[in-house]
């Protein structure tokens, strides 16, 4: 009777592995949460895919504005438990780089190389998205999209609508270190002349930290 019972133990427990191995497989999708100093290149060795696999699942983020709090998702090869053990996990130190090469008009930033056509220094302000700075419209940019990181508002008669530009030498808690990408896609009336002014996520006390500043633009081609 004794040898019995532990068979039938033994047969249970089998069976329940199997069920939960069944419930959670480990090579399913996981959603990873970044931190401050993630980019895509880190996550990729840290989870253990590929840099092209991990940018294909995340078509809508941006490499150069990737800002704590973004729900990525982490492809095939990467066990959803890595997912979930990574929020208790200390964040890898990254060094982000900016490297101008004025003779062939290029500019590297995060490992990245851009070509520029040309050279801004302008007056940048910040807005958020509450409604005491966006009008009856709301929080969407002069075409009516969402606003996001890497919108700007410029004056058309400078930086014309829908041009792409690196800013540099900017400061700010809500923005990624040294540079990011940014598009024209809205406008002011008080921003005019050489001014820009760029949303940041988050609320309208901690957007205004980032003050008056001025920054570095290149024009991208």
């Amino acid at each position: 009777m004794k040898i019995k019972f532990i068979a039938i133990k033994a047969i249970t427990a089998v069976l329940g592995l199997s069920v939960l191995l069944h419930a959670v497989p480990a090579q399913a999708d996981g959603i990873h949460i970044t931190k401050k100093g993630n980019t895509f290149y880190t996550l990729s060795k840290q989870y253990g895919v590929s840099l092209n696999q991990l940018m294909k699942a995340n078509p809508k983020v941006q490499p150069l504005n990737m800002y704590p709090g973004l729900k990525l998702i982490i492809p095939g090869k990467a066990k959803v438990a890595s997912a979930v053990q990574t929020d208790n996990a200390k964040p890898q130190a990254i060094t982000a780089s900016l490297s101008v090469q004025p003779d062939s008009n290029t500019v590297q930033a995060w490992g990245k190389e851009f070509s520029y056509e040309s050279t801004l220094q302008v007056k940048a302000t910040a807005y958020s998205s509450a409604a005491s700075e966006n009008g009856k419209w709301g929080p969407v940019d002069y075409f009516g999209n969402p606003l996001k990181l890497g919108t700007i508002a410029v004056d058309p008669d400078v930086i014309p609508l829908g041009t792409k530009v690196l800013v540099t030498g900017h400061s700010h808690p809500g923005l990624p270190k040294l540079a990011f990408l940014a598009t024209a896609t809205d406008k002011g009336s008080a921003i005019k002349g050489k001014r820009i002014d760029i949303f940041i996520p988050g609320s309208q006390s901690f957007v205004s930290e980032f003050g008056f500043q001025y920054v570095q633009l290149y024009v991208i081609q």
